[in-house]
């Protein structure tokens, strides 16, 4: 959310703001107050590679101040780690946002509203106390990197299964305990991360993801891996560290892209480490991934 520089948004300019909204009825004879602190407010977004754009971030705000509703040309908007509980119906005048930032506040849900934001391609809502999705999100067809991490989540709406353009879905540090029939539906994503949550097994659907290459499934309960699995031939990097695995399919030899065992986070290639993994699999992986590859293949 950066730009070029401006001068500093004060606490007290933004207690300013709120203060004036609160002396007067927004249905009476306010409106020419209103505008006035939502210039005051608009005078600190700026252009950032032709996108405007607005950082409230980190200002402890508890509300948003009515003004920002307003500035409906907004197409970047940070409100990250302020301590906001909830959004306004509102948010939805703000039709022009492309990224929308939620990033560490406490909220509890997200608005149905925030369907009617068309334009949007990012939204992080990580770092909330999010425990379930807006069926109207699935309005947002144009988004394309949603991250939902670090909330309380048990599962998604179907309606999401109409986010065709989604690349990028980061629903790791919930509570699923399956992943959400609709993740199947979403045909582009490329990332998808699901470490720590409550996962016991991973669908044959799976293999629909054609277009997958880095899946992270690390420190759930998986016990066992879907033959379909290794048929995602374009998956790069394959995190089971921290399971129940005792085995691996025999077909995971396809899985040409992994190419090695990796052990750093970032690495490319198969995680496989702490998980129970049964003779001759353990030993076999002691001579790498090539060592195991050539073990699983058909003589």
């Amino acid at each position: 959310m950066g730009g070029k520089q401006s001068r500093s948004f004060s606490n007290k300019e933004l207690n300013e703001v709120n203060m004036s909204q609160r002396r007067k009825s927004v249905f009476r004879d306010d409106q020419p107050s209103l505008s006035s602190a939502a210039e005051r407010i608009r005078r600190h977004a700026t252009v950032h590679f032709g996108y405007s754009t607005l950082s409230l971030a980190m200002r402890g705000l508890d509300e948003t101040p009515a003004e920002l509703w307003e500035l409906r040309e907004l197409q970047k908007l940070n409100l990250s780690m302020n301590c906001l509980c909830s959004l306004p119906p509102a948010l939805s005048a703000l039709d022009n946002l492309v990224i929308l930032n939620l990033w560490g506040n406490n909220l509890s849900s997200l608005p149905p509203e925030i369907g009617l934001l068309k334009k949007l391609r990012v939204l992080f809502a990580c770092r909330n106390r999010l425990s379930e999705v807006p069926e109207e999100l699935g309005s947002c067809t144009c988004l394309e990197v949603l991250s939902l991490a670090n909330n309380q989540i048990t599962g998604l709406p179907g309606s999401l299964a109409a986010m065709h353009n989604l690349t990028k879905l980061n629903l790791s540090h919930n509570r699923i305990s399956h992943i959400p029939t609709c993740v199947y539906s979403m045909k582009g994503l490329v990332f998808l991360h699901l470490a720590c949550n409550r996962l016991e097994t991973i669908a044959d659907q799976i293999q629909d993801l054609v277009n997958l290459k880095i899946l992270i499934v690390e420190g759930n309960s998986i016990h066992t891996l879907p033959k379909t699995l290794c048929f995602l031939e374009s998956l790069e990097l394959l995190n089971v560290d921290f399971n129940d695995l005792q085995s691996v399919p025999v077909e995971m030899y396809l899985l040409s892209r992994l190419r090695r065992l990796a052990c750093h986070p970032l690495d490319k290639g198969l995680h496989i480490i702490h998980n129970p993994l049964l003779k001759p699999i353990q030993e076999v992986l002691q001579g790498g991934l090539s060592a195991l590859y050539n073990y699983l293949k058909p003589t």
